[in-house]
């Protein structure tokens, strides 16, 4: 028998995997895909119109996700690290959760074009071209994802049955037909809302730039496309105004609006705000996702501080309903209850999170309830009925501010479990560093800066922010396992400092602190200069971790398991993976098979846990940072399911930045 014949007569019988290793070439194991078993879509930004993040497919399990594999990848092409030249003025960040619906994968990129694919090929199959100013200067650059609607009043096949909403920087809504990408001609204008239209303020007066537009998905509630926006931070006292608003899915026309300051004396924050700040303050705005709850007719709103961030002397009192979670009735947008996680907000602490709609159990009660995180590490689970909390939620004094003209809220509300995530106190003495002389450096720094524990209001001397800005959960979110209870998010726990600028020393301060945010803060007696709190040689002055993963059990408020998220892989010019955690933005999703999975770390991994003890299974080397919240789906019982993240980076946190789109399965 000759060689060839005796090779073929061996691949007959050995196989070609007990054949290579006969030569010698090596192979994969292969992995047996299970027949059978459930299928499911991820047809709204969040899984679900209440944002759980929850998937109940049960191909990929403990057993085998370590067998994961690239199965296919998409460029979009919409990628720019700014500047002139540049495809686009502003860093670019790939943000987005993509939906499946009726066998099609649609997402936005960082552009804000919009991509249908096939989701087990990744082939495109149209895109759509909104004409994004990319020249204009935005506070940033990102879409996160685009939201669906079915007209039950049109048949198969008739034009814009389905219909794929798009809103973006641009500050326009856009209605597709999800067969072919073209505008739905009788929704708005040719396919467009003009979002600026009854919104007062929406470019700055000064630098004639846009201040307004859209980073999230719309949802949609019965007929109803409902819909925040993104506002400018720290500009001006008189910044736009952060309307809700509810526009009828078929045309496009406005069904109602809700403003979280309120103009009307009906309001019954009315009585709450000075005449003045009524009139003058803006802000307030949901830039973050909003969720549904069809059933209840509720929509459940994050909202924003008002103008500007951290000078508030312009507006006395708690602010009601800034800094809230915000229920609001679907079909017509009346305020049915709002609950406000920070008074008179001085920290740009924001409620940054999608409320998530779970069901806790108690005493064999099944109870609704909103599950909602904060930057400053602590979730508040609220009743979804009537706002109530359902851990108890104490008011303790905090810091009061010696600037004058401000008055701070004597007292901020903690919620007594879950317990904070991140740490609430740093003391110069808990600097940290690589080695002793950046570290007393560190010391030094945080000695100047005024420090009395969380909530320490902006000062003129400067003051440390811990948690900071962008601490605790941001845009994210949570994910929740209903079988287990287990409410699963990630945190980052980074320093800020702010220091309150006299407006007469503005142009000087930002003269010297270039590359620096100074802010003006106009119609305010102060501008501001804020900065992450790093050691010279470039890493937090915190000790790690930097970022961590948290399962909390939600039928007794505690924590079940903590995790370092992220290594310092590629953060440094050696790739040194120290598992001291990184900063984060993006968020977790669960699986019926007791899996988590999650990008958002600063190294460019997707990762997968274990839900039960948090003990890391699987990761995957991505192409660039993955700051997005991925999705899974799997559209028959003979076919394999798919985990799908954006893997393009985050402008803003400097990791790497990409324009792909990545594709996992088992092989």
């Amino acid at each position: 028998m000759s060689y060839v014949v005796h090779t073929m007569a061996m691949r007959g019988v050995l196989g070609p995997c007990l054949l290579s290793l006969l030569l010698l070439a090596g192979c994969s194991p292969s992995v047996e895909i299970r027949a059978g078993g459930p299928t499911a879509d991820w047809p709204v930004y969040g899984g679900a119109p209440g944002g759980a993040r929850y998937s109940p497919l049960t191909q990929i399990d403990r057993e085998n996700v370590g067998h994961l594999e690239v199965a296919w990848t998409y460029h979009t092409g919409d990628v720019s690290e700014g500047g002139p030249g540049a495809p686009a003025r502003n860093p670019s960040s790939f943000q987005a959760t993509p939906i499946v619906v009726d066998g099609t994968l649609y997402f936005p990129t960082a552009f804000s074009r919009v991509i249908a694919l096939d989701p087990e090929t990744g082939r495109e199959r149209w895109s759509f071209d909104p004409g994004l100013d990319l020249s204009a200067s935005y506070s940033e650059i990102a879409a996160r994802g685009v939201a669906t609607w079915l007209d039950p009043e049109r048949r198969k096949g008739d034009e814009c049955r389905r219909r794929i909403f798009l809103a973006h920087r641009g500050a326009r809504l856009h209605a597709l037909d999800a067969e072919t990408g073209r505008p739905c001609p009788d929704f708005g204008t040719a396919g467009e809302v003009d979002l600026t239209a009854g919104v007062a303020r929406v470019r700055d007066p000064d630098y004639h730039r846009p201040n307004y537009g859209v980073t999230s998905p719309p949802v949609v509630i019965g007929d109803l496309v409902v819909i925040g926006s993104a506002i400018g931070d720290n500009q001006w006292v008189e910044d736009a105004t952060g309307v809700v608003r509810a526009y009828d899915a078929r045309s496009g026309a406005l069904r109602w609006a809700w403003d979280p300051i309120p103009r009307e004396e009906g309001d019954p924050a009315w009585r709450e705000w000075t005449p003045e700040a009524r009139r003058k303050s803006g802000g307030a705005n949901a830039w973050s996702i909003l969720s549904v709850d069809p059933e209840r007719d509720l929509v459940f709103v994050p909202t924003g501080s008002a103008s500007p961030d951290f000078y508030g002397g312009e507006r006395t009192g708690d602010n009601r309903w800034a800094n809230s979670v915000v229920a609001l009735r679907g079909s017509t947008g009346e305020l049915v209850w709002g609950y406000q996680l920070v008074h008179h907000d001085l920290w740009d602490y924001d409620v940054p999170a999608q409320p998530t709609l779970v069901t806790l159990r108690r005493d064999g009660e099944e109870i609704p309830a909103v599950a909602q995180a904060s930057k400053m590490g602590l979730v508040f689970v609220l009743h979804r009925e009537t706002g109530e909390p359902l851990f108890p939620v104490e008011e303790r004094p905090v810091p009061q501010s010696d600037v004058p003209g401000e008055r701070t809220s004597p007292t901020q509300p903690f919620p007594t479990l879950p317990p904070p995530l991140v740490p609430h106190r740093f003391a110069p003495e808990d600097a940290w560093g690589l080695t002793p002389w950046d570290r007393g450096r560190c010391r030094e720094l945080l000695q100047r800066l005024r420090y009395d524990g969380i909530f320490t209001p902006p000062s003129l001397q400067g003051t440390l922010l811990f948690p900071g800005a962008a601490g605790g959960t941001n845009w994210g979110s949570v994910a929740f396992e209903p079988s287990s209870d287990l409410l699963v998010l990630n945190t980052s726990s980074v320093p800020h400092s702010v220091k309150l600028v006299p407006q007469a020393d503005l142009a000087d301060t930002r003269r010297a602190n270039p590359g620096k945010e100074v802010s003006p803060q106009r119609g305010a007696p102060y501008g501001m200069i804020r900065d992450v709190v790093l050691s010279p040689l470039g890493v937090p002055c915190n000790p790690p971790p930097w970022g961590q993963l948290h399962a909390i059990d939600l039928s007794t408020g505690k924590i079940r398991w903590q995790v370092t998220l992220g290594t310092t892989r590629d953060l440094t010019p050696v790739p040194i993976p120290m598992g001291w955690g990184t900063p984060n933005m993006g968020g977790p999703i669960t699986t019926a098979t007791g899996l988590v999975f999650i990008g958002a770390a600063m190294d460019d991994y997707l990762r997968a846990f274990d839900l039960e003890s948090g003990a890391e299974l699987w990761k995957g080397r991505l192409p660039a940072g993955g700051q997005a919240t991925p999705m899974t789906y799997r559209l028959g019982e003979d076919r394999r399911q798919y985990v799908v993240i954006a893997a393009g980076g985050h402008g803003k946190m400097g990791s790497r930045l990409g324009d792909a789109l990545v594709a996992f399965a088992l092989p």
